[in-house]
């Protein structure tokens, strides 16, 4: 009889997951899709409010959820999280100050690469340190962005932190891998958000995004759903270090 392989499967069962940035957008639809595969998950965000309505709705719906009060730029909260390891973590948190390069203020470049490089940097490390000391392996997922592999109109800083997030994935990939942990970063397109709402009613920029997104619409948060469980699922047990690109082919050319 002949050996047929098994498809890997998408059940989270058992696993325990974080997922920041989780009251709206994007963090909400991750830690929606990881609950709904039946991992436990930890939703983090700073506006607690918003969260619990969050996690409320979610647990509405019987999926194991809980809310956490969390500014990940804050490093010295950090650490508490991590008491116990999680099986994956998914960093949705982040933030855009656009303005033109010439003009951009320290204290707006502060704040970026606080959220966007310094707290993704230390988050991953914390997660990994804690899964390493248990002997569990693991998943850790960013959400980047296409730009983190172009560049882009009045958003110099939010490219430079996205630049940056690329590289230093690559090489966590490196040292962590021979332990277990995968590391790697979701990058989206303009994805339609309450966030974003305001770029989209910009007719100017409305068009630069449509004539760079080679399909014809913008993206929606449920594209990125499928991702995020496939990234923190066995199905990408041998995937590490890399980004997957949800940009309606952006980056293509």
């Amino acid at each position: 009889m002949t050996d047929l392989p098994r498809t890997p499967k998408f059940d989270l069962t058992g696993d325990r997951a974080l997922v920041t940035g989780a009251s709206s957008g994007i963090g909400l639809g991750c830690a929606i899709a990881l609950a709904e595969a039946g991992a436990h998950v930890v939703c983090a965000a700073r506006r607690m409010d918003v969260l619990q309505a969050s996690v409320n709705a979610m647990a509405a719906q019987g999926w194991s959820t809980e809310a956490m009060q969390l500014d990940q730029a804050d490093l010295s909260a950090l650490p508490e999280v991590f008491e116990h390891p999680f099986d994956i973590v998914i960093n949705s948190a982040g933030l855009a100050r656009h303005a033109p390069a010439v003009e951009t203020r320290p204290e707006d470049f502060d704040a970026v690469m606080d959220v966007n490089l310094r707290g993704a940097y230390f988050l991953s490390a914390l997660a990994a340190k804690a899964l390493m000391a248990a002997g569990k392996r693991g998943s850790i997922i960013h959400i980047s962005s296409q730009m983190g592999h172009v560049g882009g109109i009045d958003r110099t800083v939010y490219c430079a932190s996205k630049h940056a997030l690329e590289g230093m994935v690559k090489s966590m990939a490196i040292e962590w891998g021979k332990s277990g942990i995968r590391i790697n970063t979701i990058c989206p397109t303009f994805i339609r958000t309450p966030l974003t709402e305001v770029t989209f009613k910009n007719p100017e920029r409305l068009a630069w995004i449509m004539d760079k997104i080679k399909l014809p619409r913008v993206g929606e948060v449920e594209d990125i759903m499928g991702a995020a469980l496939f990234l923190a699922s066995d199905a990408s047990a041998m995937i590490t270090g890399t980004s997957l690109k949800i940009d309606g082919g952006w980056t293509a050319g």
